[in-house]
């Protein structure tokens, strides 16, 4: 199932997030939208732990560049999550005559957004069925959506962690038809595609930045 989030950006031509299903299921759960760059939170941190008495304020001692390894033990990168605030609006479609848009605004994409937290059981024709749903035996695994976020050139596997919504307009029927959802989202930092990826991709590009970096920062300072 896939549902296309607008705004009023008639005049701008804005590249869309996608938010869609991992799955050997033939009806992935997919969600395109716009976003507002200045709402996006990512967060990346370290954790420190070196033991009780084997370090000093803030690591261990070291005196030059061959004892990183050493003194890197114990510090452990985290699992990346971050935090997107994406705008969900039927208004153009609406206005341009379409009948789904005028008749349940916004809400099968809030729908889709809850749908891909709910834990799922996967069935032998492909088909995922809602846990709270099904008839299972209580052996059956049921799991949340893997789900992979498109923005640009990053495409990152993911698991949508939390989902909250504020809806910002009704119909007359009670439908929202406009809505800021926020969406926490964590990075599976695993031997994927995706991720070993989006790595490559990040690092070819730091490596190389640095001399082009490096050099107008130079000109800068003089």
């Amino acid at each position: 199932m896939s549902v296309a989030g607008t705004g009023d950006f008639s005049k701008l031509k804005l590249t869309r997030g996608v938010l869609k299903e991992y799955t050997e299921g033939s009806s992935p759960l997919e969600l395109h939208f716009e976003f507002n760059p200045s709402t996006i939170t990512r967060s990346r941190a370290i954790e420190i732990n070196f033991g009780e008495g084997q370090a000093n304020t803030g690591g261990r001692d070291f005196r030059d560049a061959s004892e990183v390894p050493r003194v890197a033990q114990g510090a452990t990168v985290k699992a990346e999550s971050f935090t997107a605030k994406i705008l969900l609006d039927a208004t153009d479609r609406m206005n341009s005559g379409d009948s789904d848009a005028q008749s349940k605004g916004v809400q099968p994409e809030l729908d889709i957004l809850y749908s891909m937290v709910e834990p799922k059981l996967q069935g032998p024709d492909g088909a995922s069925t809602l846990a709270a749903l099904s008839g299972e035996s209580d052996d059956a695994q049921p799991y949340p959506s893997v789900l992979l976020f498109s923005w640009g050139e990053q495409v990152l596997p993911v698991f949508l962690s939390q989902v909250q919504f504020e809806v910002k307009a009704y119909l007359p029927t009670l439908v929202p038809y406009r809505a800021e959802a926020t969406l926490t989202l964590q990075v599976i930092q695993s031997q994927n595609e995706f991720y070993t990826t989006e790595i490559e991709r990040m690092f070819n590009s730091a490596q190389s930045a640095v001399g082009s970096l490096q050099g107008f920062q130079s000109a800068g300072a003089t």
